[in-house]
């Protein structure tokens, strides 16, 4: 089987080694690893197209990757089957400033386009914490957001058009370069399909104008809750920033050690608020934004005076997944959501949660839509202490589903998440999803095992119970 994939490409990108397969057993969701078959490395879309058709016809699954930054294991290897990764498919086809659009391979790094465009005085508005390494295509496939994404919205808001080989090897153009489309929305159906369909060989990117300026505020807050009300202040006011996040006081230490973004001293959360846009109507906006926040209790305000500043005040938000690292051998990051009334009471209810489980919990989220990131801090190399952290983890994800919320806001379901999935969806819904997802790959040989819950064990538990029963949280009985 292997001698005939090697056919297709040059022997060197065709992997097989045991010290090459190491480095595709995972994505960042360490945890749990599968070792794949082979790795292949193609540098067409034709390429890629010809292995596609390969594993159709032999019934062998394969998974496309970028980075590898997905943190629900969506690109997790099947086993017995191969990755396909798409980083030397990394090529910016087109910057078209009249249309306002940008033409790229999926394994482009996201802040590549807005590096590109910025000549133009445009850029590309998703920006995941994670964008100066993770790639277009993981975008598009897991519908990633960013810190931004409250006023600009997700990925899907900014493909406009792609083209893209099917699991069964044909090849399809969605969309186009116009926001205007006939017809059904094949692209918006395709991004946070999470690879399920097929892989994507070119993508028509929508590009915005540059702000004309900033204006980003810190504020620190005694208490948690405090934030997360200041929060629904700010969003009650009438007020859109571009951006609305807070860290807590685990999140902060972590960023402090990593990158010493100078974050007020005693503060048990501290919020980061970021206009941006014309001049006069920031102007006046920063004016109702101070005049808000001096009623929501902050102890601290500092104000970026100039890029350099608004820049060092973002590190420290960017740089908290991998700066927890240093607090704790392993960490889980969830990203459930909840309704963004409901705030202040969730951030509480998961502090109650680390405090009777033993798990610390540091919490770094998109507080505008009320996507919560928390990351709960284990040891892997204590015995029960992952399956304990991922129980935890499913306690916040039923707790933002009571809440009326989602179990997932930008890191999409996977393998992590999956055996949640009827939390949220009636076993009709899951199948109407299923008979989608079999127009596109009727053999599924394209990233099979995720999303949809499975006969197998849930991904995340060795012994084969659901991580709440290990818990003794729920029972079948």
């Amino acid at each position: 089987m292997i001698e005939s994939l090697r056919a297709l490409l040059p022997v060197d990108r065709v992997l097989t080694g045991d010290v090459y397969l190491a480095a595709y057993e995972s994505d960042g969701l360490t945890a749990f690893r599968t070792k794949p078959r082979a790795v292949v490395v193609p540098e067409t879309g034709e390429e890629v197209i010809r292995v596609v058709r390969w594993c159709h016809q032999h019934g062998v699954p394969f998974v496309a990757r970028g980075s590898g930054t997905s943190l629900s294991g969506g690109s997790l290897p099947v086993e017995e089957g191969i990755v396909i990764t798409l980083n030397r498919l990394n090529r910016i086809l087109e910057i078209d400033p009249v249309d306002r659009v940008a033409v790229v391979e999926p394994g482009v790094i996201n802040l590549e386009v807005s590096r590109a465009a910025e000549r133009h005085g445009l850029h590309f508005a998703p920006d995941p914490s994670s964008q100066t390494i993770c790639t277009i295509g993981g975008n598009v496939a897991f519908n990633s957001g960013g810190a931004h994404c409250l006023k600009y919205g997700m990925t899907a808001n900014h493909v406009l058009g792609m083209k893209a080989v099917l699991a069964t090897g044909e090849v399809v153009e969605f969309g186009g370069r116009s926001r205007e489309q006939v017809g059904p929305d094949l692209t918006g159906l395709f991004c946070g399909s999470e690879g399920l369909f097929g892989v994507g060989l070119e993508f028509v990117l929508r590009l915005l104008p540059k702000a004309e300026c900033f204006h980003t505020v810190l504020a620190g807050y005694r208490s948690l809750e405090e934030a997360g009300n200041a929060v629904s202040a700010v969003i009650d006011s009438g007020l859109l920033p571009g951006a609305l996040e807070i860290m807590d006081a685990l999140a902060i230490e972590a960023a402090e050690a990593a990158v010493s973004c100078g974050y007020p001293a005693g503060a048990e959360a501290v919020l980061i608020v970021e206009l941006e846009g014309p001049l006069e109507k920031v102007a006046v906006e920063r004016v109702q934004l101070n005049e808000i926040l001096e009623k929501t209790r902050s102890f601290e305000k500092r104000v970026a005076a100039d890029s350099v500043e608004r820049m060092t005040i973002w590190k420290g938000r960017k740089s908290a997944f991998s700066a927890v690292g240093r607090l704790s051998p392993d960490f889980i990051v969830q990203d459930g959501v909840v309704p963004r009334t409901r705030l202040g009471e969730a951030l509480r209810r998961i502090s109650e949660m680390s405090k009777e489980t033993g798990f610390r919990v540091a919490n770094v989220f998109h507080a505008g839509d009320g996507n919560l990131h928390p990351l709960i801090l284990y040891d892997g190399r204590l015995e029960g202490s992952l399956e304990g952290a991922k129980a935890l983890a499913g306690r916040i994800l039923e707790m933002c589903v009571e809440m009326g919320g989602s179990i997932t806001g930008e890191h999409g379901i996977g393998m992590e998440k999956r055996d949640y999935l009827p939390g949220m969806f009636s076993d009709y819904d899951i199948e109407v999803m299923k008979r989608v997802r079999a127009a596109f790959d009727p053999k599924e040989v394209a990233n099979p095992g995720k999303m949809f819950p499975g006969p197998e064990a849930p991904s995340l538990s060795r012994s084969g119970l659901h991580p709440l029963e290990e818990a003794g949280v729920i029972s079948r009985e």
